[in-house]
């Protein structure tokens, strides 16, 4: 396997794409795959991959972070807050901005560079023509979703477990009141570990049921860091996602686990918290929560 993928990064980085000969005879390409295809062509597919993949994880998660940093500053929102009495300070934000960016750079830079030649003997498409349609796509992030969840519910547990909590996780858990930024605040270990529920879940789907196109990769990807940074935002919203399906776990759910460092453990959905038992605690402080309202309405 190893031998495989060093010849298919030698192979990557030797050659360059020509268009003229990925587009079928007699095909039209509309106009988005026009746009993706002219971004590769003439240029190392490597290299194009890993630098567009870099850039769209960097303006997702940081353009993401900006609605939730502007509430910060408008009293309006102050009542969404779940832990109000808590401020984000500057000093706070810097601490985890120079993480982020070792981060970023230094492990999570690498780790793209190094998906796609393994991604492309699993069965992944980057140029391939036609791209996915939108149902295609919207199944396979579904599966994505529920596959990465999986995978995130049971690491956190084992990341809950004292030396490899002391010793890892620790890190992450050091903002109780989690905001935006924090989503990706973590030891190098369990950005690594993690991230491997995000890129595995397509690559075990190329394994096991069929293709998945670099374009789906990137809309799930996309999606995965919107959900992680509402989860870490410390907002709750009269419109967030939780509100209108109930088995989203959201930044309600997530807040929760940071403030008392015990349940919550899923990622993006609340039922393997509930079928194991692990949100029984979270469960007392909603309705300890709920009886206080109702004593103070």
């Amino acid at each position: 396997m190893l031998e495989a993928v060093i010849d298919n990064v030698r192979e990557m980085l030797s050659t360059t794409v020509d268009v003229s000969q990925i587009i079928p005879q007699g095909y039209e390409p509309n106009w988005f795959e026009r746009t993706w295809l002219s971004m590769f062509d003439g240029r190392n597919e490597l290299l194009t991959f890993t630098v567009i993949a870099f850039l769209m994880h960097e303006a997702v998660y940081f353009g993401r972070y900006l609605p939730f940093l502007v509430c910060d500053y408008i009293p309006a929102f102050r009542k969404y807050k779940i832990q109000g009495g808590k401020e984000v300070t500057a000093a706070m934000q810097w601490k985890c901005l120079k993480s982020l960016l070792f981060s970023h750079f230094i492990i999570e830079g690498p780790l793209m560079l190094g998906f796609l030649p393994v991604a492309k003997l699993a069965g992944i498409r980057t140029t391939e023509l036609p791209l996915p349609g939108w149902a295609e796509m919207a199944v396979q992030i579904a599966v994505f979703f529920v596959l990465e969840d999986f995978w995130h519910y049971w690491i956190h547990r084992l990341f809950h477990w004292g030396p490899l909590y002391r010793g890892v996780h620790k890190i992450h858990h050091e903002f109780s009141s989690p905001f935006g930024l924090t989503a990706e605040y973590a030891h190098p270990l369990e950005t690594i570990i993690f991230g491997q529920g995000t890129i595995g879940g397509p690559i075990l789907y190329c394994r096991l049921v069929g293709s998945v196109h670099a374009v789906t990769m990137f809309a799930w990807i996309w999606l995965r860091l919107f959900q992680a940074i509402d989860a870490h935002s410390g907002y709750d919203f009269p419109w967030s996602l939780h509100n209108f399906m109930p088995f989203w776990a959201g930044a309600d759910h997530h807040d929760y686990h940071h403030a008392s460092f015990v349940n919550n453990f899923s990622s993006s959905f609340r039922w393997w918290d509930t079928l194991f038992g692990t949100d029984s605690k979270y469960h007392a402080h909603k309705a300890r929560q709920a009886k206080l309202k109702a004593k103070t309405a």
